[in-house]
């Protein structure tokens, strides 16, 4: 199986509901649900790795209180090499709505602070060779932002595939966030894009055209993943062929994360060299476990191992 590494954004996620009507300015309301969980793109892939057995490096950072040394907890050895920021650690506070969508409140907190050399104090450069490096909250890094361009010559140098996943800028898709994410995507050999993504930075409304689009301006044995949520995946792999899959039915319990939870278990059965089907299969199944079940489960280590439907 080749290497696999996630870079990104890794905070406290509290969640609360579900709530239904926004309660009026000065009441209180109570909710059936509360969950204090470690959260952020990086931090939800990772957990997800860590349930499927998978072995991956994970470099991040923390704030200097009692949240980030339980997120370094929650990893083990492979936080060790975690630079502490004098910051508060990252608090995301996300609210339940009755259909499973959410609304989140979020503190700057440590994040912006991440940078490349706090990347490199961590990755085994050597080790990750002829690997995946799922690149993520990228409009949240300040500092690692503003240094891609040497991340991503690091990572050409040493051999390493970029799967890269901006998520949601905070000021929407405006046009300079669409252009700095077509460069990134130009030096990135997978774009993990939920739909909403891609078609606005294709500027073309169906999503199979919008991923042959933004395919045309990455690498020539790029990979162009859409997800479409309960209408399951579709992807633009090498030479241009078209892969789709649906999602399960399930009984949605809250959807946080459910993006992140994709991205780890297709860039699993990746690295395993399974078939881009296979690999979309992966990302549906175990993304629509995670969001059906409470307490969250993603399957087990033999779950990229079974047979896929």
């Amino acid at each position: 199986m080749r290497p696999l590494a996630v870079i990104g954004n890794v905070n406290v996620d509290l969640i609360l509901g579900p709530a239904a009507a926004w309660p009026k300015a000065g009441t209180e309301i109570i909710v059936d649900h509360d969950e204090l969980r470690v959260g952020g793109a990086a931090g939800n892939s990772a957990l997800t790795w860590q349930a499927l057995g998978v072995e991956f490096e994970i470099a991040a950072n923390i704030g200097s209180d009692q949240f980030g040394r339980w997120l370094s907890e929650a990893f083990g050895h492979r936080s060790e090499k975690w630079p502490i920021r004098p910051e508060k650690t990252t608090l995301s506070v996300g609210i339940i709505h009755p259909d499973g969508e959410r609304t989140f409140f979020t503190t700057k907190g440590h994040l912006p602070r991440f940078s490349l050399a706090d990347v490199f104090a961590v990755l085994d450069a050597a080790r990750l060779s002829s690997g995946y490096a799922l690149l993520c909250g990228s409009f949240l890094t300040d500092d690692l932002t503003e240094q891609y361009d040497p991340f991503f010559d690091w990572a050409d140098s040493h051999d390493v595939t970029v799967a890269l996943d901006t998520g949601w800028p905070l000021d929407g898709w405006t046009q300079r966030n669409c252009a700095a994410t077509r460069a990134w995507l130009s030096r990135s050999g997978i774009a993990l894009l939920n739909e909403i993504e891609a078609t606005t930075l294709a500027g073309i409304v169906d999503p199979i055209e919008a991923a042959r689009h933004i395919r045309l301006h990455m690498p020539q044995d790029a990979i162009v993943v859409v997800k479409r949520g309960p209408d399951g995946a579709i992807a633009i792999g090498p030479e241009g062929v078209l892969v789709s899959v649906g999602a399960p039915v399930v009984e949605v319990v809250d959807t946080i994360g459910a993006g992140d939870v994709f991205n780890a278990a297709f860039l699993a059965a990746l690295a395993g060299d399974a078939p881009l089907l296979s690999c979309l299969i992966a990302g549906t199944e175990v993304a629509s476990r995670a969001i059906s079940t409470l307490p969250r489960n993603y399957g087990g280590p033999t779950t990229l191992q079974e047979p896929l439907r």
